[in-house]
């Protein structure tokens, strides 16, 4: 996967998306380095061409794909604390991570493989700009927190409870695979003039040399607040 480029210098809202844009790639890269496969021989879900943000529109490409749908207005910056998809029976909670000494992002230790990350140099969930959260896809002891992420379909919704005592609610409106070595880092990190969310773990094929060989992502919009 290539190191994303930050390109022209920021608006001053947009210096945080910037920052995640500049390690992206490395935090994906860190979470497929660290795991192992599974015992389950056909391997994690991966999402169909039918849940891809494309597929809704078919003339777009791959990096200019138009924005599907509108947002509830943007909530202040609050940690966000817990994680629930039950779409997939996902409910975890979230830790904070940085970046590492060698510049990679930190990611949930093996022993918490049900636990997923949240990027905390970046936006939080639900304020103005593209908030990240990682997870493994699965473990030395069999599937970890985000192995089924590949099976989400437009549609599902993703509840995240913030130190604030709100609950912001995210609608996805595609769920992808991107090779590793074609990764579109504009696409899945850049700003999108909303509150936006990404799920990120591992996916496509598993050598023990090289780890997955792709990233599968659940895209997903603001669309309410409780």
């Amino acid at each position: 996967m290539r190191k994303a480029n930050a390109g022209n210098a920021p608006r001053a809202r947009d210096r945080v998306v910037t920052t995640a844009l500049t390690v992206g790639a490395l935090a994906t890269l860190a979470v497929c380095g660290w795991l192992v496969a599974s015992t389950d021989t056909d391997g994690p879900p991966e999402p169909t061409a039918a849940q891809s943000r494309a597929s809704a529109d078919p003339t777009a490409t791959a990096d200019a794909i138009s924005v599907v749908g509108g947002s509830t207005p943007a909530l202040p910056a609050s940690t966000p604390l817990r994680l629930r998809v039950s779409a997939i029976d996902i409910d975890t909670p979230l830790t904070g991570y940085g970046l590492a000494p060698d510049g990679s992002l930190q990611v949930p230790p093996e022993s918490a493989p049900d636990h997923a990350g949240w990027y905390r140099g970046g936006v939080t969930p639900g304020a103005d700009g593209t908030a990240l959260v990682a997870g493994h896809v699965d473990s030395a002891t069999g599937p970890a927190v985000f192995y089924s992420l590949g099976s989400l379909a437009r549609g599902d919704t993703i509840e995240i409870d913030r130190a604030d005592g709100t609950t912001a609610v995210f609608t996805i409106d595609g769920v992808e695979v991107f090779p590793r070595e074609e990764f579109p880092d504009e696409l899945v990190y850049g700003y999108a003039g909303r509150p936006e969310l990404r799920l990120i773990t591992c996916g496509g094929q598993f050598s023990r040399a090289d780890g997955w060989n792709a990233n599968v992502v659940a895209f997903a919009y603001l669309t309410d607040t409780r």
